[in-house]
């Protein structure tokens, strides 16, 4: 691996060097493993510890297949389904793997003992297999979660719909939280040029979710003028959310827990705020129980906040928590568009409010080829920035997710791989100081 980084640090090596250099037998990876999937069972999903359950260890590099490429991994991040993974829920990702690994003989190689997990990474094209023509060794890139196999015609409009649709290093195994990672070659797009490894890895899963969810024709197809209600605005998801709002003319309420997460929200440009914390607001009476007076009083104060008008559109993930709240909130003919679920799956609300005022909700999941592309080019283009408020070695991988399981991160949290330190793989100094200020807005509060 040495020879790898050293590689990569050189401003001299050529693409044939690259491709000359001997691809290791074995690299670190951050891994769960399937004997262990039962430790936390009779414990509550807040005492779930990924410090526990989150290995790093020397795993064997995977066999490179058609259509495919391995990468060097300079950075990764930690995404809410790193933590789903690390404590097994909703369920074990092994029943992913395990089912995937039945597809064929190259899949096969995604059934193991171990699960090398992981959705962003950015870092160098090492290797490529039979078939890859747009990419060579080399390459610096980030990558996309979305892995398809595109043999039946239900994804050829929309990849996102193909029936063995699957995200990266969730329900595939070899993923980005590691020294080396395997993708599909379509996988892979330009990195960045302007942000460092660590900024660069950040904004992949999330900001493309943010992306089709909000802006896509997709999600919600947002224009210009519509009143944006965005749950945990200062979020890994909510952050994104929060700046596509503000560039594309909408206006985005953005619901927070503290005053920290405000003064983020005030540094991206948001002005109507709601700390849900210090207004003090109970959706649920009791664990079986909602309270439509709360509702009421929520959607009484997001009216004085946008000199009373609804929100035109909803931008849902707490889930079980929230939505009731949000389908009551959302005008008439509006959208409520959700997916992740972070504080439960099983959604109530009442749908008096919703069929009653031709409200909408709208499933998104990740996002498709194109979808992907669009969000990592508004990043390269320095219209819309990364949200890294705080990096970790890999070999700290398990208090990172523990940092996000348990909210105490600020956007997203970055991990070097092999990278020795942050702030490394800028290639355009010039404009990265003319977005310096929103490169660290989250990194300096």
């Amino acid at each position: 691996m040495n020879q790898i980084l050293d590689a990569i640090l050189s401003p001299d090596t050529a693409p044939e060097d690259f491709a000359a250099l001997t691809v290791p037998e074995s690299y670190r990876a951050v891994t769960v493993h399937k004997d262990e999937a039962g430790m936390f069972e009779g414990l509550t999903t807040r005492e779930k510890d990924p410090r526990k359950s989150l290995h790093v260890e020397e795993v064997p590099v995977p066999e490179l297949g058609p259509g495919e490429a391995l990468v060097a991994v300079m950075a990764s991040s930690v995404n809410y389904n790193s933590v789903w993974t690390s404590i097994f829920e909703p369920l074990s990702t092994f029943a992913f793997l395990e089912r995937y690994g039945k597809l064929s003989p190259l899949a096969e190689r995604h059934d193991l003992p171990y699960h090398v997990i992981g959705s962003d990474l950015a870092g160098v094209v090492l290797r490529t297999g039979p078939g890859v023509n747009a990419w060579k060794p080399g390459d610096e890139v980030v990558a996309h979660c979305l892995s398809v196999e595109l043999e039946s015609a239900d994804g050829h409009d929309d990849t996102m719909l193909d029936p063995e649709q699957r995200i990266w290093g969730f329900e595939t195994n070899f993923g980005g939280l590691a020294e080396i990672a395997l993708v599909k070659s379509n996988q892979l797009m330009p990195k960045p040029r302007h942000l460092s490894w660590e900024e660069a890895a950040a904004p992949g899963l999330v900001n493309s979710t943010a992306y089709r969810q909000l802006v896509s024709r997709n999600g919600a197809g947002m224009k210009q003028g519509d009143n944006v209600l965005i749950w945990g605005a200062s979020g890994g998801l909510g952050s994104y959310a929060t700046q596509f709002a503000l560039a594309g003319g909408a206006n985005p309420i953005c619901v927070v827990s503290s005053d920290k997460k405000a003064e983020i929200c005030r540094r991206m440009g948001a002005e109507a705020i709601i700390d849900r914390t210090a207004e003090d607001y109970r959706f649920w009476s009791d664990e079986h129980t909602q309270n439509p007076r709360e509702w009421k009083r929520f959607g009484k104060r997001i009216r004085e906040l946008t000199g009373g008008e609804d929100p035109d559109i909803v931008f849902e993930h707490p889930g079980r928590e929230t939505f009731g709240a949000s389908v009551y909130v959302t005008r008439k003919g509006g959208t409520i568009v959700t997916c992740a679920s972070t504080s439960g799956y099983n959604h109530e609300y009442d749908n008096r409010y919703l069929w009653m005022s031709l409200k909408r909700i709208v499933g998104t999941h990740f996002a498709n080829y194109r979808e992907a592309w669009e969000a990592n080019r508004l990043i390269a283009k320095g219209k819309i920035h990364p949200t890294l408020s705080k990096t970790y070695h890999l070999e700290d991988t398990g208090q990172a997710a523990y940092d996000v399981h348990r909210n105490l991160h600020q956007g997203k949290v970055g991990v070097l791989a092999l990278a020795p330190e942050e702030g490394m793989g800028v290639r355009d100094e010039e404009m990265r100081a003319r977005h310096i200020d929103a490169i660290n807005r989250f990194r300096n509060v």
